[in-house]
């Protein structure tokens, strides 16, 4: 994929985030994981054409410690490992994974997963005990309905502590039988008062998710891929919505989906930046309401 060199790359976002006047840049959506499952997760993407309608490139396809540096080169303070189970008995070895991972890592906040199936309220309950600070759900993935019973004790145990769950519950880039706003909705209202980060501004479903956003306390909206050419050819943000989404700026969390995406990293932030909201908001986003949900 061409583009700048890794050097001017890392300057041009660190400029970025140097004239907002912050501390550098907090990314609630990054993706590290065991390599023989990312190596699967790149081998769908380098198929997806036939799903989505076009390539999908990777544009970091990087052994984990060059993506761990390019991260620090620009300036991400801290960052997620998220990852996703896409059957039993598979999360729990992840979080194992992961947990690792955080202790090698200390910029990146520790994350954890689950899968509906009887032993995920005890591991769920163990990851908080040791340590993990962010969960990752993926109902597209995953393939399950997050109001299932077998999670109803995992979902109180993260509503209880406060731990947010970043979860990809929108139908975007591909529908799935449990993605969109209502199996979602099931959940949030058995547990109001969950943390719930929704990936992607839930991509295609914007209005349905801005609407949860402004009804539950906890609900939170992350922006990775939202506004970028790429999601803007297929799933275009509705501009009248633009006002609602400055209205909730101290909802809103930057994610990247880095590395996992067809173009470089800092078109996320000049995707946000053209949306003209103001650097106030910009701030908020890019920084600060991370800051403040995490403790950063």
């Amino acid at each position: 994929m061409s583009g700048p060199g890794p050097a001017a790359e890392a300057a041009g976002v660190r400029t970025f985030w140097q004239h907002l006047g912050l501390p550098g840049l907090i990314d609630v959506h990054t993706h590290f994981m065991p390599k023989n499952v990312l190596d699967k997760v790149w081998a769908y993407f380098d198929a997806a054409g036939p799903l989505t309608g076009r390539p999908w490139p990777i544009a970091y396809r990087e052994a984990e410690e060059q993506r761990v540096a390019r991260l620090r080169e620009f300036g991400v303070r801290a960052f997620t490992a998220m990852l996703y189970p896409h059957k039993p008995g598979m999360a729990e070895w992840l979080n194992a994974w992961a947990a690792g991972f955080a202790a090698r890592t200390p910029d990146c906040l520790h994350t954890a997963t689950f899968h509906p199936e009887p032993g995920a309220p005890g591991y769920v309950a163990r990851a908080l005990a040791d340590g993990a600070r962010v969960f990752k759900a993926h109902l597209q993935v995953g393939g399950y309905d997050p109001a299932d019973e077998l999670l109803d004790e995992a979902w109180g145990l993260l509503a209880e502590s406060g731990t947010p769950v970043v979860t990809h519950c929108g139908s975007g880039p591909v529908p799935g039988k449990h993605t969109g706003p209502g199996p979602i909705g099931a959940v949030l209202a058995r547990h109001p008062r969950l943390v719930l980060v929704v990936a992607h501004l839930g991509l295609p479903e914007y209005t349905d998710f801005l609407d949860l956003a402004e009804r539950y306390p906890g609900v939170r909206l992350d922006t990775t891929m939202a506004f970028t050419d790429f999601s803007e050819r297929e799933t275009p943000f509705p501009p009248a919505e633009l006002p609602r989404l400055r209205a909730l700026g101290d909802k809103v969390l930057l994610g990247s989906d880095f590395p996992n995406i067809p173009y470089r990293y800092g078109h996320q932030l000049d995707a946000l930046d053209r949306l003209g909201l103001g650097e106030d908001w910009l701030r908020a986003v890019c920084h600060d309401n991370a800051a403040t949900l995490f403790g950063i």
